[in-house]
């Protein structure tokens, strides 16, 4: 893909990332193109926090919905901490990782649930490998609620340019842990990245983050608030719109003058 992406870059106006890193992978690379970063951004109208009533019903809803990977419903756990990651079920979004993370979680958080949401080749795999306390959802038309539902939202990607999943889970409020790839350190507020990154492909680094989180509720709600107001004020979807906008309108000779401080060179 590289080599494809080298040969376009020479015909290309520009080459647009949605993350820096994405943009500093790609010079690495060795890549040589005029480059143009526009973050993604997410529907915050769609995804926005619920009431405590609200989150409460989606969560004993959606908790009996899924599925033990041998079959059968998930016991009632109302109560008991909620771990959920979205994603294709594939080796790109690394949940093979989190599965082995997952027993040194409960052993330290014993009554704690995680839930994957979504489907993909490694479904079966995933399955198999899946120790106690995990469930699983199936794909989702509606994953706000399961952000709702979530204490926590985890995303241990191998690789991303900027995910839109956590995005999405802090626009509705919630903390997010992420592997420590391309865009993650761009889409979490300033002073998160202590907390809420770890590094890819490190189940025990991984589990550490994770009980640290869970052991906290404070801190996940200040993490949460302060998430949700970092990606109203800068990721949302209209000023990305706008950003992409005003770039095609620099590119086809019509500056259209809106929204070009966004577009970074």
């Amino acid at each position: 893909a590289t080599r494809w992406e080298r040969h376009a870059a020479r015909w290309s106006t520009r080459v647009l990332c949605v993350s820096e890193q994405e943009r500093w992978r790609g010079e690495a690379a060795g890549i040589d193109a005029r480059w143009a970063v526009i973050p993604n951004g997410v529907d915050t109208a769609r995804f926005t926090p619920l009431t405590p009533q609200d989150t409460a019903r989606a969560r004993r809803h959606l908790v009996a919905c899924a599925v033990r990977p041998g079959g059968g419903p998930a016991p009632s756990a109302a109560e008991d901490p909620l771990v959920v990651c979205v994603g294709r079920l594939c080796r790109q979004k690394g949940q093979d990782v989190l599965l082995r993370a997952w027993p040194a979680v409960t052993a330290r958080v014993p009554r704690a649930r995680l839930v994957l949401v979504g489907d993909g080749p490694d479904r079966e795999p995933l399955r198999a490998a899946a120790p106690p306390g995990v469930l699983f959802a199936g794909t989702s038309p509606d994953p706000a609620s399961w952000y709702a539902a979530a204490d926590l939202v985890v995303l241990p990607s191998r690789w991303e340019a900027m995910a839109l999943v956590p995005l999405e889970a802090m626009a509705c409020g919630r903390p997010v842990l992420l592997t420590d790839v391309a865009g993650a350190r761009e889409s979490l507020p300033g002073g998160h990245q202590a907390a809420c990154l770890a590094p890819p492909e490190d189940p025990e680094a991984l589990a550490s983050a994770l009980v640290r989180l869970l052991a906290d509720r404070d801190l996940r709600e200040d993490l949460g608030a302060q998430a949700g107001r970092h990606v109203r004020a800068s990721r949302d979807m209209s000023a990305t719109s706008a950003a992409v906008e005003a770039l095609y309108h620099e590119l086809t000779g019509h500056p259209h003058g809106e929204r070009e401080e966004l577009i970074s060179r």
